[in-house]
């Protein structure tokens, strides 16, 4: 069986080719770059969004699976049609080819932002009506409904939406990297204020759930959450990382109310619901169906600090 992979040098597109040489699948990845992928196997031009059906069709040649990673991540300069271009046109344009000419599954890596903004708080799950509320988030909704839609189309049901949370690994960048960077100072900070659990993933873990989906025997729902299985608070986890830093925690116990009046003045309400909100990602269906999530999230935090720091040296 062939596994067509996009987004093969992105944090979880890396995990996902290791997982499946390790799964003894045969592997064909797509890039705008594909030079830089010959090292790994087969790689092949990945289309634009405007490319004739021919382009995607081309792509499908002997494949089985496709594991659709690429994407454009939430990135503050990014335009809504750029978002919608990179996450819903051609996420639809590659669903359809797959449809109509490989056998075995689509799995596309959505986000959970696809369901809820950074601000809300609650538990997500499939069955969270799905409520984006940032550019981003409306792109992967959109992807995750003509990915469906074609396979329907095509009187299929074997593509899946795998909406995860924020990822930490090597190479991460966003909001998880920007916290790495923060807990590698010396600034105190407000453990009292930073009290709201949220669910993370390991790319590792996320690219295992990939290959779960792929592999297990019974049907595939629309889509799946993931999540390791204990949410932790912002406090936390900068804590872990200042650990793997070496650094002292210097977490003061400053009580919430008065940084919140203070965003609240300055008109960054949301900024503060963002930064407090506790967002807990339900991995229930997935672990039903035999997928095991990481146990230790704070432990994993600290290792990737320590590495961080040892490749600083």
């Amino acid at each position: 069986m062939k596994v067509l992979v996009t987004g093969a040098t992105g944090l979880i597109g890396r995990q996902v080719v290791g997982r499946l040489r390790q799964a003894k699948f045969d592997i064909c990845v797509v890039s705008r770059q594909p030079e830089w992928l010959s090292a790994i196997g087969e790689a092949l031009p990945l289309p634009g969004a405007e490319a004739p059906d021919e382009a995607f069709l081309a792509l499908m040649r002997d494949v089985t699976h496709v594991v659709h990673c690429a994407a454009l991540n939430n990135d503050r300069d990014a335009a809504e049609l750029g978002y919608r271009a990179a996450n819903a046109t051609l996420t639809g344009r590659l669903a359809k080819a797959a449809a109509a000419c490989a056998s075995g599954r689509f799995i596309y890596l959505s986000s959970i932002r696809a369901v809820a903004g950074p601000g809300f708080s609650g538990t997500i799950d499939e069955v969270t009506p799905p409520a984006p509320q940032c550019a981003y988030g409306r792109s992967k909704r959109e992807g995750e409904i003509v990915m469906l839609n074609a396979y329907a189309s095509a009187e299929r049901s074997d593509g899946t939406a795998l909406r995860l949370p924020p990822v930490y690994g090597e190479g991460m960048k966003g909001n998880m990297a920007a916290l790495m960077r923060l807990a590698d100072t010396a600034l105190p900070l407000p453990a009292g204020a930073l009290a709201g659990l949220r669910s993370l993933i390991s790319c590792e873990t996320a690219a295992d759930a990939v290959l779960h989906l792929l592999s297990h025997p019974g049907p595939l729902r629309p889509a799946y959450v993931a999540g390791d299985a204990s949410p932790v608070a912002m406090s936390q986890i900068i804590a872990a990382f200042r650990q793997g830093f070496n650094r002292p925690p210097r977490l003061l116990p400053v009580p919430a109310m008065p940084l919140r009046l203070a965003a609240t003045l300055f008109g960054r309400q949301a900024s503060w619901q963002a930064l407090t909100a506790t967002q807990i990602c339900d991995p229930l269906l997935l672990v039903s169906e035999g997928w095991a999530p990481e146990t230790d999230t704070l432990d994993r935090l600290r290792d990737l600090a320590r590495r961080k720091a040892g490749q600083a040296r």
